[in-house]
């Protein structure tokens, strides 16, 4: 039928009768701004008060925790469901990262076949803002069975899980930043903290070091500062600019030239490094107006050159660097040998700067 809709089966609206978006109402009020920044700051009161509230909470409980932990065989099984179970994940990785092997296990997998992943030498951390999550209640027997430690973070000692755990670590808060004291918030900003609490005290007493963090974070800004050496970035061989002492100017400029370091290093008849020339100087050099053509590399080249140890951290030689305004370095060995050399450029590449 002409003028009708094939889906609506009707007359279609004339175009000057369909209103305009500007002109539909809105979905949500306007809001007013004065009212969102003051439930913003409610929120970080209320959370704050949760997380210095666990400050006078924690005791011989927190220190059994640790002991537990520092002792097991195993791993920590942490599990958690709903928002405890994304806290979960986090303190997990978080225990993972800082030299305390865990996992995290999601409480409804468990029953369903990824329980097999919990070993009688593990230990669980299991989180519940109640502590009467179904999930959980429904695989704490078989944990139990298995003879494996159960730590609980729980608001609530007296529900099924605080009841049946070896150590209870209380997460409770006064009530939830949501206004309709319903939505997990300020009690996962709680279990959040102390995990981090856990974490930190677990890393102290391993003695684990920035080394070891490091280790753990191969691919981060860390693991580069804290794991490239000198010789994993260093120039060798023939791409390293040198020349002997008595070489010419126009030698010493051809090698700077074709090595792209923006430096050559002077060495003498057995390979010491006794001097650099850089193309700074040489820019100083001309500006005199001295005969190049006259003068030789012993000449021109500065003495006791600033050099590293391949051995040495790749942030070592950046912090050589910037303190003393260059933008290379020699490296040499305990005699005084060149072995190689290393610019501001190749630091760069390598991400460790």
């Amino acid at each position: 039928m002409r003028g009708a809709c094939p889906c609506l089966n009707g007359p279609i609206a004339p175009a000057d009768k369909i209103p305009s978006m500007s002109s539909r109402p809105p979905l949500v009020a306007p809001t007013d701004p004065d009212k969102m920044l003051a439930r913003a700051r409610t929120t970080f009161d209320i959370e704050a008060a949760a997380v210095l509230g666990l400050k006078s909470r924690i005791g011989p409980s927190f220190v059994e925790a640790i002991d537990l932990i520092l002792n097991v065989r195993g791993r920590v099984v942490v599990m958690g469901m709903g928002k405890s179970g994304h806290v979960g994940r986090k303190i997990a990785a978080t225990l993972a990262s800082t030299g305390t092997p865990a996992m995290f296990v999601h409480p409804a997998e468990a029953s369903h076949g990824d329980l097999g992943m919990i070993k009688s030498v593990d230990l669980v951390l299991a989180i519940s803002n109640s502590g009467e999550s179904d999930e959980l209640a429904a695989i704490l027997p078989v944990v139990k069975r298995q003879g494996v430690p159960l730590i609980a973070m729980t608001g609530r000692a007296d529900s099924m899980l605080g009841r049946h755990a070896d150590i209870l670590l209380d997460s409770g808060v006064e009530k939830e930043a949501c206004p309709l004291n319903l939505a997990p918030t300020a009690s996962t900003t709680a279990q959040m903290a102390l995990g981090d609490a856990l974490a930190v005290a677990l890393l102290d007493a391993r003695g684990f070091g920035t080394e070891d963090f490091a280790r753990s974070h191969p691919g981060g800004a860390l693991g580069r500062k804290l794991l490239t050496h000198v010789t994993d970035l260093m120039r060798t061989g023939d791409n390293v600019p040198r020349v002997a002492r008595d070489a010419s100017m126009s030698v010493l400029m051809r090698e700077m030239s074709s090595k792209g370091l923006g430096a050559a290093a002077v060495v003498d008849a057995q390979g010491h490094a006794i001097g650099v020339f850089t193309d700074g100087d040489l820019r100083r050099l001309i500006e005199t107006g001295a005969d190049l053509r006259a003068l030789t590399a012993a000449e021109v080249m500065h003495h006791a050159p600033r050099t590293i140890r391949a051995d040495a951290l790749g942030v070592e030689a950046a912090e050589l660097m910037e303190q003393h305004r260059i933008t290379s370095v020699l490296v040499v060995d305990a005699d005084g040998l060149l072995t190689g050399a290393l610019s501001i450029n190749d630091l760069m590449r390598a991400k460790v700067i």
